[in-house]
C-alpha cells in the first residue's frame, strides 16, 4: 500500500468509550446466551431480556469497579506496604463480592421470572460462574486486540489517537 493511499483518523475519548462498552456489553450477551442455551441453571425467557441484563450487568460491574477504587485510594493512599497491600487486597475483594450480591438483586427486582439464576445457594453459584466466565471472556478479546497491535498509537492531545485506514 503506498503512502498515498493512507488517513488518519483521530477517535475522541467518548468515541473509544462507546465502542469498549458496546464490545463489553456483547460479549456479556453471547456468554448469557451460552449459558441459557447449554446449562439448565441459567434461564433466559428472550434475547431482548438477555440484552437489557448484558447492559444492567456491564453497568453495575463498572459501578462497582469504581466504588472499589475509589475506596481503596481513600482508605490507603499511595502507601506501598505489604500490610497495605495486603489490607487493598481483601478490601477489594470484599466489595467486589458484596456487589456481585447487589447486582444478583438488581436482575432479580428488574426481571423477575424472565431471568433465573437457579441451583446451590439460591442462584448464586450460577451467577458467579456466569459472571467469572464474562470476566474471561472479556480479558480474552482485550489480549487478543492488544497482541494484533503494530505499535502503540500516538497520543494527539492526551485523549484521542491516531489510527490509519486505508481510503
Amino acid at each position: 500500500m503506498s503512502k498515498g493511499k493512507q488517513k488518519f483518523t483521530a477517535y475522541g475519548s467518548r468515541q473509544q468509550l462507546f465502542l469498549k462498552y458496546t464490545l463489553l456489553v456483547l460479549i456479556d450477551l453471547v456468554v448469557l446466551g451460552f449459558f441459557n442455551q447449554y446449562w439448565d441453571l441459567v434461564f433466559i425467557e428472550t434475547f431482548t431480556v438477555g440484552f437489557l441484563a448484558a447492559i444492567l450487568l456491564q453497568f453495575l460491574m463498572q459501578v462497582a469497579i469504581k466504588i472499589e477504587h475509589m475506596a481503596a485510594d481513600r482508605l490507603f493512599g499511595g502507601k506501598t506496604d505489604t500490610r497495605t497491600k495486603v489490607m487493598r487486597g481483601v478490601s477489594a475483594w470484599a466489595i467486589i463480592f458484596v456487589s456481585k450480591l447487589v447486582i444478583l438483586e438488581a436482575i432479580n427486582l428488574s426481571f423477575g421470572k424472565s431471568m433465573v439464576f437457579s441451583g446451590p445457594m439460591d442462584g448464586l453459584i450460577a451467577f458467579l460462574t456466569v459472571v467469572i466466565v464474562m470476566i474471561i471472556a472479556e480479558q480474552s478479546v482485550a489480549w487478543i486486540y492488544r497482541s494484533l497491535s503494530d505499535g502503540d498509537p500516538k497520543d494527539l492531545d492526551g485523549k484521542s489517537k491516531i489510527y490509519l485506514e486505508e481510503i
